[in-house]
């Protein structure tokens, strides 16, 4: 019995399995891309249709309607630069997690600057001199008295967004 070796010019063709593994991938980062606000997706490389049905995918309300249409958009991904639009997911990912490092030192910052008072500003001052020294000594003495005479923390959510700002300013 002599068996024949198939020659292939690149590579064999793919499975079944291949296929459909590679088609709910695709499904898959089309549920990633319908699920962004109306601002990331403005930044996601997408053709026309892909585009009007993810929109589509937004207005239906039907779970059985959802699924049909999340199918058409893996469809659709198929034929897309699925590399371009997952590296800006990527992207979006990376920015995301920077912006939470950012909150942890704000808080961490807000509740040292509380806790220990001018020792804390002092180390602050000395990390970061380009701070504006007026401004967040006075939202901590603000933020001080509202804790003192039990008041909503208005101020220490404006110490709070003050120092994540500057976090986020000093990073660009």
């Amino acid at each position: 019995m002599e068996f024949k070796m198939y020659e292939y010019d690149d590579e064999p063709p793919k499975s079944k399995t291949q296929v459909k593994k590679e088609m709910h991938e695709l499904q898959e980062l089309g549920k990633r891309v319908a699920e962004l606000s109306k601002a990331q997706l403005a930044e996601v490389p997408l053709d026309e249709d892909l585009r009007e049905a993810i929109d589509t995918f937004g207005r239906i309300k039907s779970n059985e309607a959802r699924r049909r249409q999340m199918q058409y958009i893996g469809k659709l991904m198929r034929n897309s630069d699925h590399e371009a639009i997952e590296a800006v997911l990527l992207k979006f990912k990376e920015r995301d997690q920077q912006h939470l490092r950012f909150d942890k030192m704000a808080e961490d910052w807000r509740k040292r600057l509380l806790e220990e008072g001018n020792s804390a500003q002092g180390a602050f001052f000395d990390q970061y001199p380009q701070t504006d020294h007026q401004q967040l000594r006075q939202l901590v003495r603000d933020s001080q008295r509202e804790i003192r005479n039990g008041k909503p923390p208005t101020n220490q959510r404006k110490l709070f967004r003050y120092l994540r700002d500057f976090f986020i300013q000093e990073s660009q």
